[in-house]
């Protein structure tokens, strides 16, 4: 128990599915939300560094307009001007002493900038970002016209944008998720919702309800063909309940006769005092009885091992023809006293053999042969014909007489059952020769069959062949 306890038990389909939905639509609305404001980023950052150049240009012409006068006193104005129309730039211009010359730029900037190297030109690669102050800045630091200048754009005003575009994006991608998710769960359990309907039907059938069937119907197309397998496991579960039923009808009702007259016969022999004669003639019909409960037992026992799943037939290369040959050697005797004629036909010029128990083999033949004597009327001819098909062999034993009703053949084959159960008492047995033949014929992986019509009845068996090449 504590093993069991402590065994992790696999997941639902419901939780499989709903984290397999959950995990791929929040990545990618989280993705989404990512190259959204990757995008909206690098398009500003494009347009800062458009403005930055427009800016760069305007500060070189000016500084070479301004070569060779005092810059400090002729052209400030110059420098003033030269980004007039541009708003949230700033820019500074130092000599090559590094003393400032002009500047429209926070000193939290200039401080931000002090140590950068200046770049020959602007491009993406000589633009940075600053922070000074709270505030974040884009913008390079350049050497225009023999002077160090630095130029920069506030970025304030997008990086707040883009905070604010941030949360909007990620909070909508966690509802996005979240409804996705609710989604999932309610379209699981509206999918799952037909399997729960079968459950409950499947829990339900007990062995007194088999009869139940599940409908394919009301199944979704992909439960269709379980359904349909399930119901045709069912028609064999009650099929095989059924026959265990009548099957142990059948025993009790055979084997209280038997019984039933060993305790007459005894008590009778009990009630007075009997002569010797008597008492052993009360003996010898106690042994045939006793002896016919011990062929039952015998078949019911052989049945048993011959349907067995697990049986493991001892096989060995056999000529059925040989076999059939000698069946009919050892039923000669019984077939002159009937004044009955045994004749083969069909014996091949080179026999194929079939790989099967001998022993099984030689008693269903019996069966067949026995039970072809038993119908046929004297002075008739019982025949044993052999053909042979492509994997198979096919023994067939006509024998004249009267003809089997046709309610009758479906059930030949069945434990216990005789057409005439009269004659039951008349050493033909307890019924099950027949199923013997049957049960001998499944677990060599053949089959057998009964025809009758016209005071003819044809019984047969199937087997798969074993040619010796191959």
């Amino acid at each position: 128990m504590q093993g069991d306890r402590g065994k992790r038990h696999p997941w639902s389909l419901a939780r499989r599915i709903t984290l397999v939905v959950s995990v791929t639509i929040g990545a990618l609305f989280a993705v989404s939300a990512w190259l959204v404001s990757r995008s909206i980023d690098d398009h500003f950052e494009l347009l800062d560094f458009d403005e930055l150049q427009v800016v760069a240009e305007s500060l070189r012409q000016a500084l070479g307009s301004a070569q060779g006068r005092d810059i400090p006193d002729g052209h400030r104005h110059d420098l003033g001007h030269a980004v007039a129309g541009h708003h949230g730039i700033h820019y500074a211009v130092f000599d090559g002493a590094g003393q400032l010359i002009y500047t429209r730029a926070p000193a939290a900037l200039l401080d931000a900038t002090r140590f950068a190297a200046p770049a020959a030109s602007l491009d993406r690669g000589a633009v940075h970002v600053w922070t000074a102050a709270g505030d974040t800045y884009r913008g390079a630091v350049l050497a225009l016209e023999g002077r160090r200048v630095v130029v920069a754009i506030s970025t304030n005003a997008h990086e707040h944008y883009l905070s604010d575009l941030r949360r909007a994006l990620w909070a909508g991608a966690i509802m996005a998720t979240l409804l996705s998710v609710l989604a999932a769960v309610l379209a699981v359990r509206w999918g799952h919702a037909p399997i729960r309907r079968i459950g409950a039907t499947v829990k339900g059938i007990t062995s007194e309800s088999l009869h139940v069937r599940l409908d394919p119907r009301e199944a979704p197309a992909e439960l269709s063909a379980l359904v349909v397998s399930f119901n045709a496991m069912l028609d064999q579960l009650q099929a095989s309940f059924e026959r265990l039923a009548h099957f142990s009808a059948d025993i009790a009702h055979e084997l209280r006769t038997p019984v039933t007259n060993l305790m007459t016969q005894t008590q009778v022999a009990l009630a007075k005092d009997r002569t010797g004669a008597q008492y052993r003639e009360v003996l010898y019909t106690g042994l045939d009885e006793l002896d016919r409960l011990r062929k039952m037992i015998g078949d019911m026992l052989f049945l048993a091992q011959a349907e067995s799943p697990t049986q493991q037939l001892a096989r060995e290369a056999l000529d059925l023809a040989a076999e059939v040959r000698a069946a009919f050697d050892f039923f000669e005797a019984w077939a002159e006293d009937g004044g009955v004629a045994l004749r083969f036909e069909g014996q091949p010029a080179e026999p194929r053999t079939i790989l099967a128990n001998r022993g099984m083999v030689q008693r269903a033949l019996g069966n067949l042969l026995g039970n072809a004597l038993r119908h046929t009327p004297r002075g008739q001819t019982i025949t044993v014909r052999m053909a042979h098909e492509a994997e198979a062999v096919r023994l067939e034993v006509h024998n004249p007489g009267q003809t089997i009703a046709a309610e009758h053949i479906a059930h030949l084959f069945d434990r216990f059952y005789r057409v005439d159960p009269a004659r039951h008492r008349d050493g033909e047995g307890a019924g099950l020769g027949l199923a013997i033949v049957k049960a001998i014929a499944e677990a060599h992986g053949g089959s057998v069959g009964v025809e009758s019509a016209a005071g003819h009845t044809v019984f047969w068996i199937h087997l798969p062949v074993h040619d010796a090449g191959a």
